[in-house]
């Protein structure tokens, strides 16, 4: 089983309404650090990113963030990272995080956490990646979009194994040892 050395988180920008949703993200930053496993996400110090960044640098872990350049005024770029990689586009962005991470992990989030699960779930479907999608479904946060997964399967527009494309866990204290486990079952 390869060790697993970066884990992209996507999320939101901004807090959200719960406060459980800012606890989700000190939790799994922790535990990301605590694991020894480098965090990746988009490099912003407001919302959710800054503080599952910010949890996991308090806890002794690496953290990248990847951030556009046209968004580093915007996010607030968070200057005490382990590195900070800035790109000159959204697609770059992307593509950076991509290849730094060997799993992907979704805390709530709006439009752009949104755009960046599915191209990362568009991508495994396609055969570009076997990484393992976590999607962190806090108090349900998720249950509309996983319904959505279900009508776009039963309509047949889905490919089989759409349902094997992600992981969906409750607690954020349960991502590392969901990740492990797909890990361990794909080395089998």
């Amino acid at each position: 089983m390869q060790k697993l050395m970066g884990i992209c988180v996507f999320c939101g920008s901004s807090e959200g309404s719960d406060p459980a949703y800012l606890e989700a993200a000190r939790t799994l930053g922790r535990s990301v650090a605590q694991a020894g496993i480098r965090l990746v996400y988009g490099g912003a110090s407001i919302g959710l990113m800054g503080e599952v960044a910010r949890s996991a640098l308090d806890a002794g872990g690496e953290v990248v963030g990847v951030i556009p350049q046209f968004l580093r005024a915007r996010e607030i770029e968070l200057a005490t990272l382990t590195e900070l990689i800035v790109t000159p586009t959204m697609h770059e962005r992307k593509d950076r995080m991509h290849n730094l991470a060997d799993a992907f992990v979704i805390l709530p989030g709006g439009l752009g956490t949104l755009e960046e699960v599915l191209e990362a779930m568009t991508w495994a479907q396609l055969g570009l990646h076997k990484k393992p999608i976590v999607f962190v479904n806090i108090k349900g946060f998720w249950d509309p979009l996983f319904e959505t997964f279900k009508r776009v399967g039963s309509h047949n527009f889905a490919r089989y194994g759409l349902y094997e494309l992600y992981t969906s866990v409750p607690r954020a204290e349960d991502v590392v040892p969901a990740i492990t486990n797909f890990q361990r079952q794909a080395a089998e």
